[in-house]
């Protein structure tokens, strides 16, 4: 595999070979991705990051696109890991330990629905415009495939509170919606 200097695309190419994407594939989805440096502009870093995102979604499907992306979610460890276990200790329900993920607030508000699905909503920014703060110098919206990543973040830290395996879509974005909705994921439990 090839050696990136900016570590999210190097992160993007391995998760790439990882789900076995051909390696054809993996070249034209990071087409150009060596000339982004660690010293390249954020700008630049975010127009790259788009144009990946873009060939990823004409390139492959959508169950791919979220694995590969999920899988590159950062901040999994930590106080948040932490956070995490304490809560699944400390709760014996699953009701109580999402009260108690929702009032740690370590990866926004949580909330149950009554027909079982869990809405996780970055609530750092109460109104519009949202702010995404993975990406914040990215100038025009980026594609959803990019947010995947965010709700696999969600999903690691969640699966470890709540006990249970779950599923992640992501419903919404700062970052794909041009800052007018948050960014929104539903969260389903495996059975």
């Amino acid at each position: 595999m090839k050696n990136y200097e900016y570590h999210r695309i190097g992160e993007l190419a391995k998760r790439l070979a990882e789900a076995n994407v051909a390696p054809q594939i993996i070249d034209q989805v990071m087409e150009g991705g060596k000339d982004i440096l660690r010293k390249t502009s954020s700008e630049k870093k975010a127009d790259w990051m788009r144009g990946a995102m873009l060939r990823m979604d004409k390139l492959l499907p959508m169950t791919t696109r979220k694995a590969v992306r999920e899988g590159c979610a950062c901040c999994l460890g930590g106080k948040r890991l932490k956070t995490s276990k304490a809560i699944a200790s400390e709760n014996a329900t699953l009701e109580q330990r999402i009260k108690a993920a929702d009032a740690a607030n370590y990866v926004g508000s949580i909330t149950l629905q009554r027909d079982g699905k869990i809405i996780a909503r970055f609530n750092m920014q109460k109104q519009p415009p949202y702010r995404c703060y993975c990406l914040p110098q990215a100038k025009k919206p980026l594609p959803i495939t990019y947010c995947f990543c965010c709700g696999g973040h969600v999903k690691h830290l969640l699966q470890i509170a709540l006990g249970r395996k779950l599923d992640c879509t992501t419903l919404s974005s700062a970052l794909s919606s041009g800052g007018k909705l948050p960014c929104t994921f539903i969260l389903r439990i495996k059975e």
